[in-house]
């Protein structure tokens, strides 16, 4: 089996064409932090079809004109991500899945690149600690990136936060992916086609959407990407049940289960774990074997190293298995 649902698994395709909605960004559309107790602006049905619109990840109002430049920002005091939402989903419970259809990703007319802005021990560790930032202003035509510096790019953007709010009540920091929840996940493997399963944390999931990246490597190395605006439309489900537990993805590249820890090990052990899960329920194997066949077809990969949080993402490739 290649391609399609596992059994038990319902493709979020097959579902009836709900009803379309718009959320734009304004101070009442946006938030910078995660909490169960921020209030819906927008509820929607299982099976509706959302059109989010989102600032870059600093929320600025205006582009970036020069390299450093400081624009106007929606929050003052900017604490996390400048995210667009929440988004009530009725029937989204905890115990259900929250199926995120991605079928549009649409990134601005511009973006920006910083490196060597924080000093930590990877910049220690390359020498760039001592700064001056480096900044990188890009051009978007929709199909590439052409920054300050002459070098143009392909682009394949997604969203590098997708995620739910911690079940645990007050506010929690948008930096760091949650094994719960999900959140800047930061994985370059959602883009346009790709259906991201997140187990339901809260009533109504209350899903939060921004920090668009035009494109980024794995890993995200710098600590950013090409940030930029981005117009996202999604298509929200809420499903009973899920093959694998945690978060997981299908997308045009193939299937993707995720890992999230302070320990690198930790990150990649969970993401295998989900992957192995998926094997034995797409192939009826029992676990050993399922592992032994993800040693001949599995990749993993870096997430993303830049948010206090390892990421590890592992892939099963379209047609890898036969």
């Amino acid at each position: 089996m290649t391609g399609g649902a596992a059994r038990g698994e319902r493709d979020p395709r097959s579902a009836a064409d709900g009803t379309r909605h718009r959320l734009d960004p304004s101070p009442a559309t946006t938030v910078a932090v995660f909490s169960r107790d921020t209030p819906a602006v927008l509820t929607v049905d299982s099976g509706d079809t959302v059109v989010v619109t989102s600032l870059d990840s600093h929320g600025s109002l205006e582009r970036h004109r020069v390299p450093g430049d400081r624009p106007p920002k929606m929050f003052e005091n900017r604490r996390g991500h400048c995210l667009t939402g929440p988004i009530e989903v009725r029937g989204a419970e905890p115990g259900t899945v929250l199926a995120v259809r991605l079928t549009s990703i649409r990134p601005g007319d511009w973006g920006w690149t910083v490196a060597a802005s924080k000093d930590n021990w990877l910049s220690r560790r390359l020498g760039v600690a001592e700064g001056p930032p480096a900044w990188l202003l890009w051009e978007l035509d929709g199909e590439t990136g052409t920054n300050n510096l002459g070098h143009t790019v392909s682009l394949a953007p997604f969203l590098g936060v997708i995620g739910l709010p911690p079940a645990e009540p007050g506010e929690h920091s948008t930096i760091p992916p949650r094994t719960a929840g999900g959140g800047n996940i930061d994985c370059r493997e959602l883009v346009a086609g790709s259906t991201l399963y997140l187990p339901v944390t809260v009533p109504g999931a209350h899903l939060l959407l921004g920090d668009g990246h035009a494109a980024q490597g794995d890993g995200e190395v710098s600590g950013t990407a090409i940030e930029c605006p981005m117009t996202t439309e999604v298509v929200l489900e809420v499903l009973p049940s899920a093959p694998v537990p945690g978060i997981h993805a299908q997308t045009p590249r193939g299937r993707v289960t995720f890992g999230f820890s302070a320990d690198l090990n930790e990150a990649m052990g969970d993401a295998l774990d989900g992957m192995v899960t998926w094997l034995q329920a797409l192939h009826d194997l029992d676990r050993p074997t399922a592992l032994a066949l993800a040693s001949a077809a599995v990749d993993l990969r870096i997430t993303q190293i830049a948010n206090e949080t390892w990421g590890v993402h592992a892939v099963l490739p379209h047609g890898a298995i036969r």
